[in-house]
């Protein structure tokens, strides 16, 4: 492709990783933007992992007359990398080696040697403040027409903890909805369109669940307790959750007395195994009638799913 400027063939730069390519690219263009003028392409090569590859990345570099940039951390393929430029007289740039060299000689400690760590370390931590936004964006029943992008759904009775169950699974990098039942009023039907494996029914004693209520409506003035803790209409609320738990399937977890990080355990533990994980342990793990082939939305890639025949779904 010819440049514009002066008529010349263009040379890219390539940027060569056996991870994602994110640290090479972005030393490139912290350069590249002190030439604002520049009609530079920045091809970026990832996940490069054996010598095979090196050579078709050389060659096409050679081809196109560019420059490769790499950011190897193992030794051996940034050598044979280095060698075959050399040997096919395409210029390269180690933004790696020199560094890793030295130390690995100053440190006199073994390199573990694992491409993108840097970004996986990180990327956990911006995979937690994604599910605490989500978690927190879904909270007592909103967003109902999304239910089917949280990994795990909360469903119970006011004042049965729903919330900060939820959001204590979201610190460890959870995506979680909670949905309230009122009796009365129909849950969303996204609840029962989901995977049910997914879904847990928090079901609390009714002597427990009034003195939560009770505690609650010491905060809030002139509020109208009569229906929110009488004792046969709260017993009528319990058991019409425990019908929708049984109508969807869902697994019903037990929260009465018991701290929020017990019942987080048990329902962690039941997830784990359930469902097998891929990739980054934050991909929802399920498939359902809205994602039928099992696709993750975002990344396109498939999800493993174990078989449901051990569902431990109580009544």
């Amino acid at each position: 492709m010819p440049d514009s400027a002066n008529g010349k063939k263009e040379k890219p730069i390539y940027v060569v990783s056996g991870g994602k390519g994110l640290a090479g690219n972005n030393m490139v263009q912290s350069l590249l933007i002190q030439y604002p003028n520049n009609k530079v392409r920045v091809i970026i090569v990832p996940d490069v992992s054996d010598e095979q590859e090196i050579l078709e990345v050389v060659l096409r570099a050679k081809k196109d007359e560019g420059l490769i940039t790499h950011t190897m951390v193992s030794q051996d393929l940034r050598k044979k990398l280095i060698r075959l430029a050399q040997k096919h007289e395409v210029k390269q740039v180690d933004f790696m080696g020199g560094l890793a060299d030295y130390l690995d000689q100053e440190l006199g400690i073994p390199s573990l040697k694992t491409p993108g760590l840097f970004r996986e370390i990180n990327q956990r931590y911006f995979d937690r403040i994604e599910a605490i936004e989500f978690t927190l964006n879904h909270d007592d029943g909103m967003s109902p027409e999304r239910l089917h992008k949280a990994e795990i759904i909360l469903c119970g009775v006011s004042r049965s903890g729903k919330t900060p169950l939820s959001v204590y699974l979201a610190m460890y990098g959870w995506k979680v909805a909670n949905v309230p039942l009122v009796h009365g009023i129909k849950p969303p039907q996204e609840l029962f369109v989901v995977d049910p494996q997914r879904v847990f029914g928090l079901h609390i004693g009714y002597q427990h669940l009034i003195a939560h209520r009770i505690k609650r409506l010491r905060s809030l003035p002139r509020h109208d307790s009569s229906n929110y803790t009488d004792e046969a209409k709260v017993k009528n609320e319990i058991r019409n959750a425990s019908f929708i738990f049984r109508k969807g399937g869902f697994t019903v977890v037990h929260v009465s007395n018991k701290p929020v990080e017990s019942t987080a355990n048990e329902i962690l533990n039941i997830m784990n195994e359930r469902f097998e994980y891929g990739g980054r342990r934050i991909r929802s793990p399920y498939q359902d009638t809205t994602n039928p082939a099992g696709v993750d939305e975002d990344s396109g890639q498939s999800l493993n799913i174990k078989s449901s025949s051990d569902s431990n779904t109580e009544e």
